[in-house]
């Protein structure tokens, strides 16, 4: 049975006193008999929340990016303080635009940065590098035997003959292509971070940190010198910057909303209510984040846009309904109870399936999706005080303007005109397919969009498609900057470290070093894979070095006396204090989705094959094996939030309609929406990530929307015998036509989104213009297609004990 609101048109009451105040269901009498109280409420905790929105802060963590859970990350946090800070890491090059490094003038640079960086907070100091660390040594064999020192001695003074030992240095270190280019022109400053200062316990303020790494590189780049740095608070910092600019297209979009609104309207009053409604919504959401603990960061910037384009598409439907009741004659205050009372089930359901639309991204393990979830529950759930509530409230007190409503009386009663021909032209186009040649050719071409779309898909990648930080545009000063690193250092800024487990003291036998070389060997083959770096390669150099430099004993040496003197002058980074933790590096060319399943595969494989009890190959670390384990979630957490989404959305559409065959009518068009976004993302090459991922579920929560207030008016005139074509035509001059209007506005208005600064916010306005406007399209082709097919007034039952929808 049908669960749709479906009454005889509502008297026209001119006078109050004609109206029973006790009429209504319970929500509509306990909120319109205290209107007053509900206004004085609702400013109050405008004022209140609206303070509190003041302490609202803006920030990232690196964990939060992360998916904790998995396996992957689980054995990055159980070794990560002996991993030599190879987790959330700066590194700034400074590049000698004349000459070589070899200059006094240059390393008078490189020592100031390095220590004025080093006092930076979150800077986990004892794993600092530069080429005035102490922990950078060399090592060499003299007349005198095995010997070594720091790449820069303490007797230096910048003379010529200090500037020469500091060249047979560096190239005695080993360092060329990780902390000094093969040039000679740059050399790295390695800065890792802690995730909390370890002074104040507060986690790191990366626009803080990225503003001062700017006023650093300001304050030392010169005609000679020139800073390049990446790294994940760099991208952070960058992103938190350019927030900025974003601000000016989230007030573009609403500027272009209102006037579109007050074009379809000419009330100035009423659009006024509706904007100024989804504001307050948005001022609520910011208000109770802090409240609750919680910030926003660059990925879930964009939810109060989100929910200001929610309320307004709620907003316009119940403005629309008091406006052709106050044209009918109606009182302002029993027009706006009228359309509490037709519209509330639908609004409710649709933001219901929104919220949970929404809250199941929940299920996924990245913090930062989590978060994300939260803050957009949390603003639909104020959406149903702020539009369902307070905007009838609110327009039962204003009113709309006399004009505005006499020209929509006029506008409907033309549009209702029983003769076809005097039908508006598009909402006759539109009707056509509820009948069979167009209703058949809609449903087919749905179909083949489906399939085609579908097939397309199962392209679409998982992660990064692009190498550098593709959040931001491949021009901006981070790309470039990372495309400097990549040119100059074999050890590129992308990372993946292969953890060697062995036991107590057993890192450095050959048998150990013997397998982690052959874990080398594979790596090296990979087209992704520019250099590895591991004690095993070490123990190699160091073989041939004590051995007169000859190239015959470039191998790992078979003694363990010789393998232990080895050791005890290997760099930190590469083995931990009880000799049960090796590392391998991979250095990658970039941290695309193929060059990171590559690595993960051949890890893998390689681990299966000759790992034991007592070698153990553990995936990952470094900021490549990070994103790799976060792509195995997000490739899985796409099907599972795709899944939940679509069942939520059935649940609450059956709940509503009481009919499977309504369900179908609903979901189908979003459903094929998207698959087509999916094709979409793959054509404009962008890839499911953390920043991508909550695209498809938002969207389909918004497009809902549509679908059920053309579905809601479809059913209830159904059940009054009508036939699909009067009905739906009836529903599309209730509420189809604002469907029509908030699907062009919003997607018009995120479209703008595309010359943002920010090419993550870019892609998510092309994502959701599409998916805006065909959600809308589906509701108001696909789904009169469809019910031609599915729906028959004598399926659709009559519910006497229902409350009358009027139109």
């Amino acid at each position: 049975m049908s669960h749709v609101q479906s009454l005889p048109t509502d008297a026209v009451i001119s006078d109050l006193k004609e109206f029973d105040q006790r009429s209504g269901i319970l929500a509509e009498r306990l909120l319109f008999n205290n209107r007053l109280a509900i206004v004085v409420i609702c400013l109050f905790t405008t004022l209140v929340l609206g303070y509190q929105a003041l302490g609202l802060s803006l920030n990232a963590a690196f964990e939060k990016m992360i998916p904790t859970g998995h396996p992957y990350i689980a054995n990055f946090l159980e070794n990560r303080k002996q991993l030599a800070g190879m987790g959330n890491t700066l590194r700034i090059a400074v590049e000698a635009k004349e000459g070589t490094i070899f200059d006094a003038e240059y390393l008078d640079t490189v020592r100031k940065l390095s220590d004025e960086v080093f006092l930076l907070p979150g800077v986990d100091r004892p794993y600092m590098k530069s080429l005035w660390a102490p922990a950078v040594r060399w090592t060499g064999v003299t007349e005198d035997g095995l010997d070594g020192g720091p790449v820069i001695p303490d007797d230096y003074d910048g003379s010529a003959q200090s500037l020469e030992q500091v060249r047979i240095n560096v190239e005695r270190s080993g360092e060329i292509g990780q902390l000094v280019a093969g040039n000679y022109q740059s050399s790295i400053v390695l800065v890792p971070l802690q995730e909390r200062i370890a002074e104040t316990g507060e986690r790191i303020d990366y626009h803080a940190l990225s503003q001062r790494i700017e006023q650093l590189r300001a304050k030392y780049e010169s005609d000679k010198v020139a800073i390049h740095v990446t790294g994940f608070a760099k991208v952070v910092g960058d992103l938190i910057d350019g927030l900025r600019q974003v601000l000016v297209f989230f007030a573009a979009a609403i500027v272009i909303c209102t006037a579109v609104l007050y074009w379809y309207t000419r009330c100035l009053r009423s659009t006024l209510l509706v904007v100024l409604c989804s504001m307050i919504a948005v001022v609520w959401l910011l208000g109770l984040l802090p409240t609750l603990g919680y910030e926003l960061d660059p990925y879930s910037v964009l939810v109060p846009f989100l929910v200001f384009a929610i309320g307004m598409s709620h907003g316009a439907q119940k403005m629309n309904g008091i406006m052709q009741d106050i044209g009918r004659g109606t009182h302002r205050l029993v027009a706006a109870r009228y359309t509490f009372r037709r519209l509330f089930l639908a609004g409710m359901t649709a933001l219901l399936a929104d919220a949970v639309g929404f809250a199941v991204l929940m299920v996924i393990d990245i913090q930062v999706i989590q978060d994300l979830a939260i803050t957009a529950s949390i603003g639909v759930a104020v959406l149903i005080f702020t539009n369902l509530v307070l905007l009838p409230i609110l327009l039962s007190y204003t009113g709309v303007s006399p004009v505005a409503a006499q020209r929509s009386l006029k506008a409907e009663l033309m549009e209702a005109n029983d003769a076809e021909h005097k039908k508006h032209p598009f909402w006759a186009f539109l009707d056509l397919f509820t009948r069979t040649p167009w209703a058949g050719l809609a449903v087919g071409l749905g179909l083949v969009l489906g399939a085609i779309g579908l097939t397309i898909s199962f392209q679409l990648k998982i992660g990064d498609t692009d190498p550098g930080a593709p959040e931001l545009r491949a021009d901006s000063r981070y790309n470039q900057d990372n495309a400097f690193m990549v040119a100059n250092y074999a050890a590129s800024s992308d990372v993946y470290i292969v953890m060697v487990k062995t036991p107590q003291y057993a890192c450095a036998h050959y048998s150990t070093l013997r397998a982690v070389d052959a874990l080398e060997r594979e790596l090296q083959q990979l087209p992704g894979v520019e250099a590895t770096s591991s004690l095993a390669g070490l123990a190699k150099v160091a073989n041939a070095g004590m051995n007169e430099g000859s190239l015959k004993w470039y191998e790992m040496p078979r003694s363990q006396d010789m393998l232990n003197a080895i050791i005890t002058r290997a760099p930190r980074e590469m083995f931990n204090q009880n000799c049960d933790l090796l590392t391998v590096y991979a250095y990658l060319k970039d941290h695309k989705a193929d060059t990171l399943t590559s690595v993960v595969n051949t890890v893998e494989t390689f681990a299966a094959q000759y790992g034991s009890d007592d070698i153990r190959f553990l995936n990952a670390a470094g900021n490549a094996g990070i994103e790799a384990a976060t792509n195995i979630v997000v490739k899985k957490a796409n099907v599972q939030m795709l899944f939940l989404v679509y069942a939520a959305v059935i649940v609450l559409a059956f709940i509503t309609f009481r009919s499977w065959r309504a369900v179908v009518c609903a979901v189908v068009p979003l459903m094929i929406t998207s698959v087509l976004c999916e094709a979409l993302m793959v054509w404009l090459n962008i890839g499911v990530k953390v920043a991508t991922l909550p695209v498809i579920a938002l969207g389909v929560g918004i497009g809902v929307d549509y679908a059920l207030y053309v579905m809601t008016v479809t059913l209830a005139r159904l059940k009054e015998g009508m036939s699909l074509s009067e009905a739906y035509y009836k529903a599309l001059i209730f509420t189809g036509k604002v469907v029509v209007l908030t699907g062009i506005t919003l997607g018009i208005a995120v479209a703008t989104w595309v010359w943002s600064p920010i090419k993550f916010q870019a892609d998510m306005g092309i994502l959701l213009a599409f998916m805006f406007v065909w959600n809308m399209l589906g509701a108001l082709i696909l789904l009169p297609a469809l019910a031609h097919f599915l729906l028959r007034p004598s399926q659709v039952e009559a519910q006497p004990q229902a409350q009358a929808v009027a139109v």
